[in-house]
């Protein structure tokens, strides 16, 4: 199926999506802010640019889109350039899992949220964020006073 766009608007469209600070990411880190957690956003000193870094307490926050890390409940196939897409969003995963990996065999802590989640329910996912950095404090044997 021929893409409804020209190559020129389709071009306009893509270079229009944001890779980093959208409103989903910027309101969760709000909310931790506002509970007091200091962090780096999208750092690209570390591996895989997490959306969120705490190093304090060793621990780094991905918010994945559905769509370009193929949800299991909202993603939707491209019905066009499928040469390109099939590869390109198995290669996210793929690095999704690396990065991943690579964090847990350092001893950080990695939490990832689905931006539907994020978006439906940002309380609990502020809440597990908090759980598991006061976890990660205690492991760490670090002073919860800031």
């Amino acid at each position: 199926m021929a893409d409804k766009f020209s190559k020129d608007v389709r071009s306009r469209i893509m270079s229009s999506i944001r890779s980093q600070d959208t409103k989903i990411e910027i309101t969760f880190r709000k909310t931790l802010w506002s509970a007091g957690y200091r962090y780096r956003k999208n750092s690209s000193k570390m591996l895989g640019k997490p959306d969120v870094v705490l190093r304090k307490y060793k621990t780094v926050i991905f918010i994945d889109s559905c769509f370009w890390h193929r949800c299991p409940y909202h993603f939707k196939k491209p019905k066009s350039n499928l040469r390109y897409w099939n590869p390109k969003i198995k290669r996210n995963k793929e690095r999704d899992k690396e990065v991943t990996y690579w964090y847990r065999r350092k001893g950080w802590k990695v939490l990832r949220f689905w931006e539907h989640r994020v978006n439906k329910s940002l309380e609990s996912c502020i809440n597990k964020t908090i759980d598991v950095l006061l976890k990660q404090a205690k492991v760490m044997d670090i002073s919860l006073k800031s």
